[in-house]
């Protein structure tokens, strides 16, 4: 097979490996989207019990379709405390919409890097990135399980990458970057709790790794867009008065949405 044809080749596979993480992500979406200090989810609204994280729906009674009248209603009144029938609308996102972003995402990522090793580590962490803008959007909450894990998992899948011939990045740069954003969203942190959520400083432990793998243009071309972006979006609520200048909103999507353009950006020339 051809360079050429192996290249063209890249996006396509990267695509099929997002949607099919994508379309297995709703399961760990609704379990993890809950209030913060609060356990994960262990029942669906029908009451039925959840078990795994991977699956396109909470359960698989509901993967199967809406229960017929009066199923699940004791399962749901033994979870619940006996409130009553619960409700049978599949909760959060379905698998088609997690299916199709994931596969975006992991396309465009794929198509900037081509066949340079540390496309792998892309192809790994934007699945988790994406789960983590879907939970932060619904709740406001970033979990520990997440964050911290998929940095350590950038970070050592970065080292491994820059021991293959032909990567584009540097590893001590990338450390560098993820000890030097994540230390950046502390201090934003301790300067406003109430503005910056630890969850962002853990998320922005891997977002630095990741920029920093292309050096420091990326990592403040990254940070600049995110908080760009949030801005943005801060303005419009206040126009549409949907929120004032007070009100509080998800920034791990921003954070991670700045993240990818400025990898994109930094990928393409390299």
């Amino acid at each position: 097979m051809s360079a050429g044809l192996a290249g063209a080749l890249v996006p396509v596979v990267a695509g099929l490996w997002g949607a099919a993480a994508g379309a297995l992500s709703p399961r760990a979406a609704y379990r993890f989207s809950v209030p913060p200090d609060e356990p994960w989810r262990r029942h669906c609204p029908a009451g039925h019990p959840v078990r795994g994280w991977v699956g396109p729906a909470p359960c698989a009674p509901c993967a199967r379709g809406p229960a017929p009248a009066g199923a699940g209603d004791a399962g749901a009144v033994a979870a619940g405390g006996g409130a009553g029938p619960a409700p049978r609308a599949r909760p959060g996102p379905g698998p088609l919409p997690l299916a199709l972003l994931t596969a975006g995402v992991c396309a465009v990522l794929a198509g900037a890097t081509g066949l340079r090793p540390e496309a792998v580590v892309w192809l790994v962490l934007a699945p988790v990135w994406v789960l983590l803008a879907v939970v932060d959007l619904r709740v406001r909450r970033l979990p520990d399980p997440l964050t911290l894990p998929s940095a350590a998992a950038a970070l050592a899948l970065l080292g491994l990458a820059a021991l293959v011939p032909g990567h584009a990045g540097q590893w001590g740069t990338a450390l560098l970057g993820a000890l030097g954003l994540s230390a950046g969203y502390y201090t934003l942190y301790r300067l406003n709790p109430a503005g910056m959520g630890f969850g962002d400083v853990k998320l922005a432990l891997g977002a630095g790794g990741v920029l920093g793998w292309y050096g420091w243009p990326a990592v403040l071309l990254g940070t600049l867009a995110g908080f760009l972006l949030g801005a943005v979006y801060g303005g419009v609520l206040v126009l549409a008065r949907r929120a004032d200048r007070t009100t509080a909103i998800a920034f791990g999507p921003f954070l991670i949405t700045g993240a990818l353009l400025g990898l994109l950006a930094a990928a393409r020339s390299a």
